[in-house]
């Protein structure tokens, strides 16, 4: 579970490498962890000390002796706090069964860095002396890990705060809003580039790293061209040298995705994520995903329908169209099926196409299937404001053909343009004409499971409420991966990674709930066929082509980082960088004196923007945050099975699960620990990531085919 990064670093600790995040023997561990820390650091300072027989020690045998000195001691001062950790764990789990939460999580991410440590210590002491020892690139290593190894200092101590706070097992400050407000100004001025740099995903499997430096590197080339009027060629061409200093210059890449993630607007966030809909990418996930037969867009006009209500069929309930923010409007779907079943290429649903040529050939040869008895209802990721069922088509291909049954994806309206309740109202509108239409998609709908992640996770749950309080039949079952159920700032220790989280940042995440809360954001009816990407032009292409060849030379950076330009230098804790943060945190209306740190530490400070805590009234609404739905509502829900991760909202399902429970219904949460936030989009990249929506097909499996026995225990961590 440890992201050491390499072979070599779990064959020098194979002891130190076990789950920290696991059964409550494997949290002794950190004991062994931190011994060994210790130990290379006295190695290490010993070795930099130099001896009468040699020179003096130079200016790099001084820079790694004040890192060491000062690992040291940050090793010191936060084993008793991974301790006390440790002792009371299994309070904030779900159950004995279900292991995972903020706090697991955030120590399992110390011990990460701390294994990082270690590997590169013993390094130093068997190289040193090497002729082939790169003294500079070694150093800067170090320093890097030193780094986030003191904001990961500072981290701890406000979890340390949170769990003080509050009652024994609360993960959230629900009702203390000064505590939140003081919270998340601090942690949003810490500085934040050392996690973005040569520390990027060392708390992630270590097969993912590559990926995650080459989205990184493609964001920072992709900030520099965005909004810049030159042709393809020029893109191009621009892409290329911005995506090379990046690779060789991780420092410099750390201070520019902070100030990106911190300055640039939704409008860049949203045509960023949605490169992911590009010709050049979409071509490439269909050939190298499972073929379906069926695979089509269609929009439905807006129509009132009328559906028998779920206590008494004999009567009728009435749903009407999206109204929200513009009128009446379409919903547009998009249709999966790995087999031809009856219904899908009928005149009646092709004439709701949107395809060209027919999205169904007349192939008179091709047998077609009975209906299915079991619908997938499916709802995309991509906080509220970015990509459509296209960019999530890999793994539902994949999904129908290991189900056996057709899969229903929502293209709703996305925020900030569209903000709620516009995106629920469609996708409760499309989940009504399903059920009332089902024959069309070659389904009885005797079973119906709702599935989706992150923003869509969170529709799934409203959809759910939505139709329970409406009267009409509630799906079987809900399967949510990773869902975002408290749509706010609230602190809690899982929010706290947003420091870290290269796939969901604290100021990405703020501009996306923001957007979907409609805080200073106006609303702009759609253009009559316009599509998400109606922006990406042939420039673009291009762009993207050259930047994926560029960025994927992500190994580069492992060459001597001395032969780059740096433009950019490690912050220094300073009394005037303090003063100028706690300053810019007073005019954004924070509390006096922020957080209290020990004597003699401050973390890593960074003079920008510091985000303000969501107030818009419409984010407690139940709707908005299911988290927040009072009992009755909550009890409406049909079994809503969770898999989540290691990012920020894994407090937000530990809670949201203990709730359901609370009030009597079946929940279960599967915790999946070395991941990142969006595994699913990228499951055919690692064996752990194939493994995780293995646990997701899983538990749709259970709901859909609940005869076979799909979806295991109740609870339990994959």
């Amino acid at each position: 579970m440890s992201s050491v990064d390499g072979a070599a670093a779990a064959e020098e600790a194979p002891a130190l490498a076990r789950p920290v995040v696991g059964p409550p023997e494997a949290d002794m561990d950190y004991r062994v962890v931190f011994a060994a820390v210790e130990k290379a650091c006295e190695d290490n300072l010993s070795l930099l000390s130099g001896r009468p027989d040699r020179p003096p020690p130079g200016p790099v045998a001084e820079r790694l002796t004040t890192c060491t000195r000062q690992i040291q001691e940050h090793g010191r001062a936060m084993a008793p706090v991974v301790a006390g950790f440790a002792a009371v764990f299994h309070h904030y789990d779900l159950d004995a069964q279900t292991v995972g939460n903020g706090y697991r999580s955030l120590v399992k991410i110390v011990l990460s860095c701390l294994l990082h440590i270690l590997h590169k210590a013993r390094y130093i002491a068997s190289n040193y002396h090497s002729a082939f020892f790169r003294a500079e690139h070694n150093a800067l290593e170090m320093e890097a890990y030193c780094s986030a190894l003191t904001q990961l200092r500072a981290l701890l101590h406000l979890a340390q705060r949170i769990m003080d706070d509050n009652p024994l097992g609360q993960l959230f400050s629900l009702h203390n809003h000064e505590l939140t407000t003081r919270f998340v100004q601090e942690y949003s001025s810490m500085h934040k580039a050392c996690f973005y740099g040569r520390c990027l995903g060392f708390q992630f499997s270590p097969s993912l790293r590559p990926f995650l430096q080459t989205v990184v590197i493609s964001m920072m080339s992709y900030g520099e061209t965005y909004g810049k009027q030159q042709s393809g060629l020029g893109l191009a061409a621009l892409s290329l040298l911005t995506s090379g200093k990046y690779v060789m210059d991780p420092e410099l890449r750390g201070a520019e995705f902070e100030r990106i993630t911190q300055n640039l607007d939704m409008h860049f966030w949203k045509s960023f994520w949605n490169l992911t809909e590009n010709g050049l990418i979409t071509g490439f996930n269909r050939m190298a995903s499972s073929q379906v037969q069926v695979n089509f867009t269609f929009t439905v006009p807006p129509v009132a329908l009328r559906l028998p209500l779920a206590s008494d069929p004999s009567l009728s309930v009435s749903v009407g169209p999206p109204v929200a923010h513009w009128g009446p409007g379409p919903v547009h779907m998009r249709l999966i099926s790995y087999e031809l079943r009856e219904g899908q290429d009928s005149e009646e649903l092709l004439a709701l196409s949107r395809d060209d040529p027919a999205p169904v050939p007349r192939m008179p040869w091709v047998q077609k299937l009975p209906p299915s008895p079991s619908l997938l209802i499916h709802f995309h990721g991509g906080g509220f404001v970015a990509q459509t069922s296209r960019s999530h088509e890999s793994y539902l291909r994949s999904w129908s053909r290991d189900l056996g049954v057709p899969v229903l994806s929502v293209d709703y309206s996305l925020a900030p343009e569209a903000p709620f309740p516009r995106a629920l109202e469609e996708c409760f509108y499309a989940y009504c004409w399903a059920l009332k239409n089902c024959h069309l998609l070659g389904s009885t709908a005797r079973r119906v499971c709702l599935a989706g992640d992150s923003a869509g996770g969170n529709l799934c749950i409203t959809v759910s409420m939505k139709a329970a309080s409406t009267g009409v039949r509630v799906p079987d079952g809900v399967m949510a991966a990773y869902p975002a159920t408290l749509v706010t700032t609230d602190a809690s220790p899982s929010r706290l990674l947003t420091l870290i989280d290269p796939l969901l940042p604290l100021g990405v995440l703020a501009k996306c709930l923001n957007a979907y809360a409609g805080v200073e954001y106006r609303t702009v009816a759609p253009a009559p066929g316009a599509g998400t990407l109606s922006a990406l032009g042939r420039d673009t292409a291009l762009l993207l082509s050259d930047l994926t060849q560029g960025a994927s030379n992500w190994i580069q950076s492992f060459l001597d980082p001395g032969r780059a330009t740096r433009a950019t230098r490690r912050p220094s804790q300073t009394p005037a960088a303090a003063a100028a943060a706690a300053a810019t945190a007073a005019a954004t209306g924070a509390p006096a004196g922020l957080v209290q740190y020990p004597e003699g530490f401050e973390p890593l400070l960074e003079c920008r923007a510091v985000i303000r805590p969501l107030t818009c009234p419409v984010v407690r609404n139940p709707f908005v945050s299911p988290l927040l739905a009072p009992d009755a509502l909550l009890r409406g829900l049909p079994p809503v099975h969770i898999v989540t991760c290691l990012d920020a909202l894994l407090d937000d399902s530990v809670t949201f699960a203990r709730r359901l429970r609370a009030a009597g219904q079946p929940a279960t949460l599967t915790v999946v620990p070395d991941l990142p936030h969006g595994f699913l989009s990228l499951s055919q990249l690692a064996r752990e990531t194939e493994a995780a929506t293995a646990a997701c097909v899983a538990r749709m499996r259970g709901v859909l085919q609940p005869e076979s026995g799909g979806g295991g225990d109740a609870s339990r961590q994959a």
